[in-house]
């Protein structure tokens, strides 16, 4: 059976599936991501495309190589200082949270190294893995000097509670697999050279439950996460889109 047309339409998302279990891994050119504004506008679309497609029963979200997500291009977003970008922006994070937790079958992350970029998208998962090498920050936010509005806030501090998530986003230091595992923003940390293989196990056995339970237990565990980012990340992005406005300025 040949795949379906979505698997080759973004450059930085590669996809592949096996007995109902869908691989996507961030990248670029084959190696590690570099985040820019055509991987947001194209992670919005593919989400879709991939909630829609009943032949996928779970997913396994990962990096290449050895790297989940460490690199952004600023540029390549646009003129962030620009109001009418911003929501662009703005509409399309506020996407792709809500389709991670709306997504109607079991999401495995699994952190193949650092993940200072988008940590949350892994921290959206059903089930979260990492490997020892994996480390969880901000580093765009800190960066750029712009609040970081986008669902960090949200997601961190549903996660591992308020005081933790508030000191990670104020000091932009990182935190190492191991104390991920303390706070309980992995379930297990393994080898590197077999976290992978770990996620497919996962993935295979929630994959081979009934379907309608795959989807409702999927709603049932994210209610209180989809409601989170509903009301959080739009206002969030707001502010974070004031002081983007004021780096036109400085």
């Amino acid at each position: 059976m040949s795949n379906p047309d979505y698997f080759d339409s973004f450059s930085n998302l590669a996809m592949e599936r096996e007995d109902g279990v869908l691989t996507v891994k961030f990248h670029t050119e084959g190696g590690p991501c570099i985040f820019t504004g055509q991987t947001h506008e194209d992670l919005t679309i593919a989400l879709e495309r991939i909630s829609l497609d009943a032949d996928n029963w779970c997913v396994v979200l990962t990096g290449s190589g050895d790297t989940f997500m460490d690199q952004i291009d600023g540029p390549s977003l646009g003129d962030i200082t620009d109001p009418l970008q911003w929501e662009k922006i703005r509409v399309e994070g506020l996407k792709i949270l809500q389709r991670l937790v709306e997504l109607p079958m079991p999401v495995v992350g699994v952190a193949n190294g650092p993940a200072t970029v988008h940590s949350e998208y892994l921290l959206l998962a059903d089930v979260h893995i990492a490997s020892e090498r994996a480390t969880y920050g901000d580093f765009p936010h800190p960066t750029f000097g712009i609040t970081a509005g986008d669902g960090l806030q949200v997601v961190w501090e549903e996660v591992v509670g308020a005081a933790r998530a508030k000191w990670l986003l104020w000091s932009g230091e990182t935190i190492d697999a191991t104390t991920a595992m303390q706070w309980g923003v992995v379930t297990e940390v393994l080898p590197h050279n077999e976290v992978l293989a770990r996620g497919y196990e996962i993935a295979r056995m929630l994959a081979a439950r009934p379907e309608l339970y795959r989807r409702l237990q999927k709603q049932t565990l994210n209610q209180r996460m989809r409601r989170r980012v509903v009301e959080g990340v739009p206002y969030g992005m707001a502010l974070e889109g004031l002081t983007a406005a004021r780096l036109g300025r400085s």
